[in-house]
């Protein structure tokens, strides 16, 4: 079992950056694909980004696609969310993910992990 703690969110202006992080308890988290969601207001979960184990593969929600970057330090126990050029339509809280195993197609629905952080607030004002 591992246990996910978010950190790094906070308020930034449109075009700024923020980096995510996603801390594991345990010394198995090079086993788990990891991923990271996000929900505005009002609105369901959306899938933003996932990283395969090793950090060789990733793969992102198109409204990302370019700005962000997920990757991980196995060392450390951490998986990232490098967020650029930041929009409104970005507010929202962001939740990093986890499932164990080794997956020939990535993980991009929430049903497919069985570990959640808390979330942590990303907010972009205008």
């Amino acid at each position: 079992q591992v246990q996910l703690v978010e950190s790094g969110g906070g308020l930034v202006q449109a075009g700024g950056s923020l980096r995510l992080s996603c801390a594991a308890s345990g010394r198995t988290f090079s086993s788990y694909a990891m991923g990271w969601f996000r929900q505005a207001p009002g609105k369901e979960r959306d899938f933003v980004a996932a990283i395969n184990r090793s950090g060789g593969s990733t793969y992102y929600a198109d409204s990302v696609k370019g700005r962000f970057t997920i990757s991980r330090d196995n060392a450390k126990n951490t998986v990232y969310l490098q967020m650029n050029s930041l929009k409104p339509e970005d507010t929202a809280v962001y939740y990093c993910a986890g499932r164990i195993g080794n997956y020939y197609n990535m993980l991009v629905k929430e049903n497919e992990y069985n570990y959640w952080g808390q979330g942590t607030q990303v907010t972009v004002s205008s």
